[in-house]
């Protein structure tokens, strides 16, 4: 009898958001909200991002879509990453630990700056960015988000969970398996 292949030990729970390039960042920006009614939650300036950098809500995370300006005119706008939820912090470190047993380097971990959320970063075999993530920030009716001065970069899992954003109800630690 053939064994069994080992299952991952983390859920994908929901497609969370999808990061695109696009030419003009203003004129996707009125498609996406005017259009087919996104909000807009954050913005990010060209000298944050270069192109500038757009993040869009059609509920309350605080991203769907996220707009990044400056692709090759004339040329066709392409994904820039797409991102899924994990139900809880310690997925997010199972995950990790899965994808480096399994030979795939992960190309960034810790919290970026918008929506605050604690990811990892990888590449599947044909380039493309995936995001893995758990705590991204919710926007309520009054439709206020965390301001920039809240924001807590992080380069490492272990950092981010140090160095908590305010309201983000971190558990311990996960113990390395």
């Amino acid at each position: 009898m053939a064994e069994t292949a080992r299952r991952q030990p983390f859920q994908l729970r929901k497609l969370g958001h999808i990061v695109l390039n696009v030419k003009d960042l203003e004129a996707s920006c009125r498609f996406y909200t005017e259009l087919l009614g996104f909000e807009v939650t954050d913005r990010y300036p060209e000298s944050m991002v270069p192109g500038g950098m757009v993040f869009l809500r059609c509920g309350t995370d605080h991203h769907t879509v996220a707009l990044v300006g400056g692709a090759e005119p004339g040329g066709a706008s392409s994904l820039h990453h797409f991102a899924f939820e994990v139900a809880t912090l310690e997925e997010v470190f199972r995950a990790r630990a899965w994808l480096r047993e399994h030979g795939v380097p992960i190309v960034f971990e810790g919290r970026r700056r918008a929506g605050c959320q604690i990811a990892i970063e990888f590449l599947d075999p044909d380039g493309n960015n995936i995001e893995i993530y758990w705590g991204l920030d919710q926007v309520g009716t009054d439709g206020r988000v965390r301001p920039a001065s809240e924001w807590r970069p992080a380069s490492t899992l272990e950092e981010a969970v140090a160095k908590p954003v305010g309201g983000q109800r971190l558990p311990p630690l996960p113990v390395a398996p």
